[in-house]
């Protein structure tokens, strides 16, 4: 009976995770479309700078907005690139390389804020604009890191939305 309990509540999770998936919200780029090539300018080879996004069908419930930029293929592991937090949720558009008024946190890099796609030479990997929608602000100092954001946003999310591209050297 235990087990059953248990199947249940991971079942009753996954359903909540799919339903906020399946929000609607959605984000993109003009720079690259999803699933594409993300253009050098946005990379250590190029400007360094992160491209535009843009985002729809927040839902009404949302205060702001969170994004968590990362890479899985990364050799040591996820290797996070962009954490950024309080974003209002009534924000549309994120401009490249714009000067953020929204706290920001620390990459795996070691720095404060963006840092573009960089992977070990003859290699592709992928890059995910996460981006999350939450019922309230979150109360975490500039250059927080990534699992602290996370443990913020906890029980906070109430849509998700994701952006995939990639980038070779």
């Amino acid at each position: 009976m235990r087990w059953f309990t248990i199947i249940i509540l991971v079942v009753a999770l996954l359903l909540a995770g799919c339903i906020s998936e399946k929000s609607g919200m959605k984000v993109s780029s003009p720079s690259f479309p999803d699933g594409g090539y993300i253009p050098q300018k946005y990379t250590c080879d190029g400007e360094n700078i992160f491209p535009t996004l843009e985002f729809s069908d927040v839902p009404e419930e949302a205060k702001s907005l969170a994004i968590i930029m990362d890479d899985p293929d990364a050799p040591g592991g996820t290797f996070t690139h962009w954490i950024v937090w309080n974003i209002p949720a009534n924000v549309t558009e994120i401009k490249e390389g714009a000067d953020l008024n929204y706290p920001q946190g620390e990459n795996d890099f070691g720095d404060i804020g963006y840092g573009g796609p960089c992977p070990p030479k003859g290699t592709t990997h992928r890059y995910y604009f996460r981006v999350y929608a939450l019922d309230t602000f979150l109360n975490l100092p500039e250059g927080a890191r990534r699992s602290d954001l996370v443990k913020a946003m906890s029980g906070h999310i109430v849509a998700k939305a994701t952006l995939m591209g990639r980038y070779g050297r």
